[in-house]
């Protein structure tokens, strides 16, 4: 087999309209691991919001992984090991609430599996929360809540006001990574953190070279992934530049692209 591993992000990729895995997909990547093939879960959400989906396609039996956070958190489902992880320093927390509270935007992490945020009203949050199928925590203090180091915060708020702020942020922020997954979201990471840099780690602890390394999605953020991958596939959904990006193209993930790629792809 010439990819043994397999890196897709979730939303618009994995996932239809509706956020889910079609019959379709499911079946063909439960298929593809039973020959061999490893999967990575490379998503911008946070690793509780991914596992429900790893354990539909039980991925821990096959030894898959979950590269969580936009590739901030990486782990072995077979083992529970971290394989590589980077988080914000505690010290920067009460920065990211006191900016919140100075745009007047929302603010959130990720706490023992919850939601935490200052402002559990806003409609976003409340979708994040909805996406990942967590728990949502209000709380009075927010950089007092966060006890333990996080990987990723994010704001929240009407678009356009978003796109205004962001370089605002950024530069309050100094060297930390900064952008907008979303036009409603703004995420905050650790410095020099993307889906390639951590998908390098992986392939040195797994063992295989960036050629045995196939990558799809669909997003600005999965451009890094599919640049760095042996073979870059980019859904019939996903943003232009993206499709440039790319080595190839599948059908859109409402028409199983997934499933159309590992048949099209992959020596299986």
């Amino acid at each position: 087999m010439k990819y043994k591993l397999l890196a897709l992000d979730i939303d618009g990729t994995l996932t239809n309209s509706q956020k889910q895995i079609s019959p379709k997909t499911r079946q063909a990547l439960m298929e593809a691991q039973q020959k061999g093939l490893r999967l990575i879960l490379a998503s911008g959400r946070p690793t509780d919001g991914v596992r429900p989906l790893a354990r539909q396609l039980e991925m821990e039996k096959y030894g898959g992984f979950i590269l969580s956070y936009n590739g901030a958190r990486v782990i072995d489902l077979s083992n529970e090991q971290v394989v590589y992880e980077k988080t914000l320093a505690p010290e920067i927390i009460p920065v990211i609430g006191a900016l919140a509270r100075k745009y007047k935007v929302g603010v959130l992490t990720y706490v023992d599996g919850a939601v935490i945020t200052e402002t559990p009203e806003d409609p976003y949050i409340q979708l994040e929360a909805r996406i990942n199928g967590l728990p949502l925590k209000g709380v009075e203090d927010f950089a007092a809540a966060v006890t333990e180091k996080e990987p990723k915060c994010l704001m929240t708020g009407d678009g356009d006001y978003m796109g205004k702020i962001e370089p605002e942020i950024a530069a309050a922020l100094g060297s930390l990574s900064v952008y907008r997954s979303e036009a409603y979201f703004i995420e905050i990471m650790p410095e020099n953190i993307d889906k390639a840099v951590s998908l390098e780690k992986l392939c040195e602890y797994v063992g295989v070279t960036r050629e045995q390394l196939a990558a799809c999605g669909d997003g600005y953020n999965d451009m890094p992934m599919i640049r760095y991958a042996g073979l870059g596939i980019a859904m019939a959904n996903a943003k232009e530049p993206v499709r440039e990006a790319a080595d190839v193209i599948t059908l859109s993930n409402d028409e199983d692209g997934i499933a159309a790629a590992l048949e099209k792809y992959f020596e299986l």
